[in-house]
């Protein structure tokens, strides 16, 4: 079944994104679909994705690709992961094992690098961060998003104990579950906040190298965009921080 997202912006939109991701482990498929769909209008508000070259850092089973291939777009996603490549059975076209820390592709090949909830998984998301900017073209567009670690969400699965520390919410998942989480604190699940990000993306602009071009919570109505320019508030409300960028 196909569902259509509601108008960018509104609060209808926010509460299906809300409401979807509540299945996001039950019903990837509905979740991620959804989600495509808003990213693809995300960005079509600052570039053009018509014969635009777009790759997916953590682009995992291939989700994105229809969305971005509906819109005009040249996709290409890149995962670290076997099982997330394989995740729906096996990978999708156009799919390449590699690391966002280090990205198979040359300075500028790119016109717009889009990541989507892989920040808070890498330990040196600056790092990550960084090479999105490098394979992108002067004029292009990064797009990054991310859970913060304060958010609700921000300890995943062992969410809301991360609030007494990630790795005590591990243990305790492991303890009740019989493993550990997918998403296990130190290890595949770290903290990043939006003012590690923000710090990052302000010294790219001091240093020349990238225009901020928006910062919002990525599910929130367009009124409440605010949040995210208040320190401490910000970690906590924003439940999915968005940076854009254009580098120079």
């Amino acid at each position: 079944m196909t569902h259509v997202l509601e108008r960018d912006g509104s609060v209808r939109r926010s509460l299906q994104l809300f409401r979807a991701f509540r299945v996001e482990q039950t019903d990837p498929d509905h979740f991620y679909s959804l989600l495509a769909q808003d990213s693809v209008r995300q960005l079509q508000r600052w570039i053009s994705l018509r014969d635009a070259t777009v790759i997916d850092v953590g682009g995992g089973p291939g989700y994105f690709a229809d969305a971005f291939a509906a819109a005009g777009a040249r996709y290409a996603g890149l995962d670290p992961d076997v099982g997330e490549l394989n995740a729906r059975g096996e990978a999708g076209r156009n799919m390449l094992r590699a690391s966002g820390l280090a990205l198979p592709l040359r300075s500028g090949a790119v016109d717009v690098a889009y990541s989507s909830n892989v920040l808070e998984h890498v330990r040196t998301p600056e790092e990550m961060a960084d090479e999105l900017v490098r394979v992108t073209r002067p004029g292009g567009l990064v797009y990054l998003s991310w859970t913060p670690w304060l958010s609700p969400w921000g300890g995943h699965e062992t969410a809301p104990w991360h609030y007494v520390g990630g790795r005590r919410a591990a243990d305790r998942y492991a303890r009740r579950n019989g493993r550990r989480p997918k998403n296990d604190f130190g290890r595949t699940l770290f903290a990043c906040s939006v003012a590690r990000m923000s710090r990052w993306a302000n010294r790219l602009e001091r240093e020349g190298r990238a225009d901020i071009v928006a910062m919002l919570p990525r599910y929130h109505p367009s009124w409440a965009h605010w949040v995210i320019r208040v320190p401490g508030v910000r970690e906590v409300s924003s439940w999915n921080a968005v940076i854009v960028l254009r580098p120079r």
